[in-house]
């Protein structure tokens, strides 16, 4: 019969010349001369996160055409409003 061997953890100094010093010079200055992009650009007319009440047929009628239901929606309602 075969036995489980014992689950080891490994040598982890075995790994030492695969992973670079990061506090080197070199690859301090190239991580400080790395650009940010954090997330995606501020749109210059945000959208507001609001709750609104709708009929289960409105909803349904608007969700069953796909996905952008939500734009959809909101064009119909500036529509209903008069807005460009």
């Amino acid at each position: 019969m075969n036995e489980s061997k014992p689950i080891t953890a490994p040598d982890l100094d075995d790994f030492d010349d695969d992973i670079p010093d990061m506090t080197t010079p070199y690859w301090t200055a190239k991580i400080a001369a790395a650009p940010l992009s954090p997330g995606r650009p501020k749109s210059a007319a945000p959208k507001i996160s609001t709750t609104i009440r709708l009929d289960a047929d409105v909803l349904a009628a608007f969700k069953s055409s796909g996905a952008g239901w939500q734009s959809r929606i909101n064009a119909a309602l500036r529509k209903a409003a008069d807005l460009p």
